[in-house]
């Protein structure tokens, strides 16, 4: 049956599914019941000219915010830097944006010192699974304008078959008459493979890009993942098997059938038995992975919760990636980070930059003391007294969450905070994702906007969890290296186990006193505080954002959302009117009655959080303290 759900027809059954009784022993479940597809896990690419006066990409698209006439001065500056009404992704604080590039990343997680050593991934193959193609020389003239050419790392883009029988992996780009040199670009592929080498330019880069479907637009597999299924099993039963994969697509648990989510699992514990390290991003919508671009609303996808988590990501075989964003901003200390003038392709991070997690809402308490309130929920309803439409609304925020499917891993309780569940938790770790008010992003190379030295032409900004997996593919990179350089395994398996350890290490473990590096290893402490950590543990903010429930003409409910405020004319991705709804923040608690950062989803704190998991990493520090821990365990 056909069913309009946001403005889009989607076909599903209306009843229960039947099958016989005698079945019912071999049955996991039954694919293919609905047409929702996972989406890739980036934001809306941004277009930009850069401005040498300000020093800052110029949104070519940008337009003004709606009239603030009646807003106090305090409150002209709230309602200039959520993101616009008429281009979702412009950048509101000075009509433009900062745009991060390899050599500020680099200085950032501290890859740049041990670049200069020698460790730049070389001899490590990095597949990066997807289902639409890039043109490869997006990533030639990526790694010659950012001066990552002469590491000595490769670029392929291929089509996986199977070991055996029909082929499965179609190319995209040949069912639709198209070539490589073509021009047509995915996005998501592309900021895949530009920022994975990024981190380890000497590294091997292989795009794995499998169509979901054949030139009669049937379904080229039942799984809910699609191609991008397709690509990560035929590499993992494959003889030339990659040593890292990165995965940057998602969608909530109760959104897939049974019967993928257990051959994803199974794919990712066979990928962890044969050595290969899994990074999956866990999502940019906040408590509800569904959500990427939009606002969480229970009559949906999976029921009614604002709450699920990304059933690519929450196998205990790979490691769950959420995203950060730079606290500077909203801090005010950005002159104490970043360079004033900045070297267009080397970068202008001067330093690590304190982080918290990345948010786009007003359920951003670090943007809310910025603003000048005392709690995000006042910082929401002075907002929405204004924002009569709902236009400033958004989920967009690095996804966390309890999966509601798999087993807690034992490795996953050794650290201070691990959550007091027995559910596989996300995320493991984060690395820069995005900004609030969309003043950050990186800079891509793209066949419709290239690269140049100056940057003299248009240029493309992308960001999301989707940036974050492929960095930490890159960062793994780095310490195969290093291990087989003295003597170590290349292939780790699972990077998730050693992580923990080495942060029980850093913050302590569930049960007795913490280490003085619990506190010392504070994001908040900057560069010069956490120079000796491997994490720096992400402690302020949250990724609590908005949710919604229609109040008129639903029968669903949408659990999970504390409400604050009734928005009379709401019109849902700035084009589809919904009408009368309540508009709220995510809640751990089913049917709220207030928001505290204890039933908030979710906060971050010190040690593991649902919000960053153990926080981003120095990858100096992270190498050496990985060679030390596999030195011992191979005693």
């Amino acid at each position: 049956m056909m069913y309009t759900i946001k403005g889009e027809k989607h076909l599903s059954n209306d009843s229960d599914i039947r099958i016989p009784t005698a079945l019912q022993s071999v049955v996991a479940g039954v694919m293919g019941l609905n047409d929702f597809h996972p989406r890739p896990l980036h934001m809306k690419p941004q277009v930009a000219s850069w401005n040498a006066g300000k020093q800052r990409f110029v949104a070519t698209t940008a337009k003004s915010s709606k009239p603030n006439t009646l807003l106090s001065a305090n409150d002209k500056k709230l309602a200039q830097t959520p993101q616009s009404p008429d281009s979702p992704d412009a950048v509101n604080f000075t009509n433009g944006a900062r745009g991060l590039v390899p050599g500020d990343l680099s200085t950032m997680y501290d890859v740049d010192k041990i670049r200069k050593n020698g460790l730049t991934g070389k001899g490590v193959t990095i597949a990066v699974v997807d289902s639409y193609d890039m043109v490869p020389g997006d990533w030639t003239n990526f790694v010659q304008n950012f001066h990552l050419d002469s590491y000595g790392g490769t670029f392929a883009q291929i089509n996986p078959a199977p070991p055996s029988g029909t082929n499965n992996c179609l190319d995209p780009d040949a069912l639709a008459g198209l070539s490589q040199a073509s021009g047509y670009d995915d996005g998501e592929t592309l900021l895949d493979a530009e920022y994975s080498t990024a981190m380890a330019p000497g590294a091997n880069i292989q795009v794995a890009i499998c169509s979901s479907y054949d030139a009669d637009s049937n379904l080229t597999t039942t799984n809910f993942f699609g191609g991008v299924f397709i690509a990560a099993s035929n590499l993992i039963n494959g003889t030339a098997r990659p040593d890292i994969i990165s995965a940057s697509y998602g969608f909530g648990e109760g959104a897939t059938d049974a019967a993928s989510k257990q051959a994803i699992d199974a794919m990712w514990a066979q990928a962890d038995a044969e050595g290969i390290s899994v990074f999956v991003s866990t999502g940019d919508s906040g408590s509800n992975p569904d959500f990427n671009g939009s606002v969480i609303y229970g009559n949906s996808y999976d029921g009614t919760s604002a709450v699920d988590a990304n059933s690519f990501a929450t196998s205990p075989h790979v490691t769950a990636v959420g995203g950060t964003d730079t606290a500077d901003v909203l801090d005010g200390t950005t002159s104490k980070y970043f360079k004033t003038a900045k070297d267009l392709t080397l970068g202008s991070a001067l330093s690590y930059v304190p982080e918290i997690p990345w948010n786009q809402s007003c359920g951003n308490e670090v943007a809310a003391t910025s603003e000048g309130y005392n709690s995000n929920t006042k910082f929401c309803k002075q907002l929405f007294k204004f924002d009569t439409e709902g236009l400033y609304a958004t989920s967009e925020a690095g996804s966390g969450g309890p999966s509601s499917v798999d087993r807690k891993p034992a490795w996953q309780s050794l650290v201070y905070n691990a959550a007091k569940d027995q559910s596989r938790d996300l995320p493991d770790v984060s690395l820069f994702a995005g900004s609030y008010g969309g003043y950050t992003y990186v800079v891509t190379c793209t066949s419709a906007y290239p690269c140049t030295p100056d940057f003299s032409g248009l240029t493309a900004l992308s960001g999301g969890t989707s940036l974050a997996s492929p960095m930490f593919a890159g960062l793994q990179a780095l310490v195969d290296q290093k291990l087989v350089n003295s003597g170590q395994p290349l292939q780790q398996g699972n990077a998730a186990p050693t992580l923990y350890a080495l942060a029980a290490t850093e913050y302590g473990s569930p049960t007795g006193s913490t280490p003085g590096t619990l506190a010392t290893c504070n994001a908040d402490n900057g560069a010069t505080g956490t120079a000796d950590c491997v994490f720096h543990n992400v402690t302020r903010g949250s990724i609590t954002t908005n949710c919604y429930e229609q109040t008129a003409g639903e029968t669903s409910l949408t659990n999970n959302c504390f409400f604050l405020a009734d928005i009379k004319n709401y019109v849902v991705d700035g084009f589809f009117p919904v009408g009368e709804v309540q508009m709220g923040l995510t809640s751990t608690v089913t049917s709220p009655t207030g928001l505290t950062a204890k039933n908030e989803a979710y906060t971050a704190r010190p040690g593991w959080s649902f919000a960053s998991g153990l926080g981003s990493v120095d990858a100096g520090n992270l190498t050496k303290a990985w060679l030390a821990y596999a030195k011992k365990a191979n005693k």
